[in-house]
């Protein structure tokens, strides 16, 4: 029979600490402050509508698919109803001010960086051992097993695996300069040689490669690079200490 074992807040500050995670947090926080001042300065806000649809987005690509298992995953959390509504506000807030503050550079910017966001759809699985994934490689090349039928065997993480290792559509900017050329010389759909970067050794199916065109998909994404940028040369400006002893 198993203990329950209760971790109250003073007992996640201490890990916090010993895992040397109290800058992350801190620079989450300034984060926060900072958009949510420049939110009500510019009087950006979020309809209900809004909230409801970015919900249910969240909620289909974590496979959440009833309440039952949208309370097991806030409570897995340590979150509520109302911060679960607060972080989904949140999210909304940040992509919109990228496009109200940004929204005359952001043709400028995607016309001088197209080949940034070419975007690839793929799915992936990192393994410890270079063998072990040649040998997964040339199974999947020869219809052995397929790359889902491995995904669902190696990830360890449940959400990623219940996706079957799909990653989404990534930029060629956000992918590391091996990977990239490795997915954009590949002619999906196609299982691409393993590749090994200091995270291990990547097995990865190039499901589609997607030529950059401004819809709203990435305007949304590129107002979102500026904001990025924007907000990192505030908080460089930003001091701050340290009370929480």
């Amino acid at each position: 029979m198993s203990a329950l074992i209760t971790v109250d807040k003073e007992t996640i500050l201490q890990q916090a600490k010993l895992s040397a995670k109290i800058p992350e947090m801190v620079e989450g926080i300034l984060s926060r402050q900072i958009i949510s001042q420049t939110a009500t300065d510019l009087g950006v806000e979020i309809a209900t509508e809004e909230l409801q649809e970015a919900a249910d987005r969240f909620r289909l690509m974590n496979q959440l698919h009833d309440s039952e298992e949208t309370y097991k995953w806030l409570e897995k959390h340590g979150i509520s109803l109302d911060e679960f509504e607060e972080m989904i506000n949140y999210n909304l807030v940040v992509l919109k001010l990228g496009s109200v503050m940004f929204k005359d550079k952001i043709e400028a910017y995607f016309a001088g960086q197209q080949l940034d966001y070419l975007g690839a759809a793929i799915y992936e699985v990192i393994l410890e051992d270079e063998d072990e994934a040649m040998e997964l490689f040339y199974q999947i090349q020869a219809e052995e097993t397929s790359f889902h039928e491995i995904a669902v065997q190696h990830i360890q993480d449940v959400e990623l695996r219940r996706k079957g290792g799909y990653r989404g559509i990534l930029y060629r900017k956000d992918l590391k300069p091996e990977v990239s050329a490795a997915i954009f010389a590949a002619n999906p759909p196609q299982i691409i040689k393993p590749i090994t970067t200091s995270l291990g050794v990547h097995l990865i199916w190039v499901e589609e490669i997607i030529k950059p065109q401004l819809d709203n998909r990435l305007t949304s994404q590129i107002g979102l690079d500026l904001f990025s940028q924007w907000l990192k040369q505030k908080m460089d400006e930003i001091q701050f200490e340290l009370a929480i002893d």
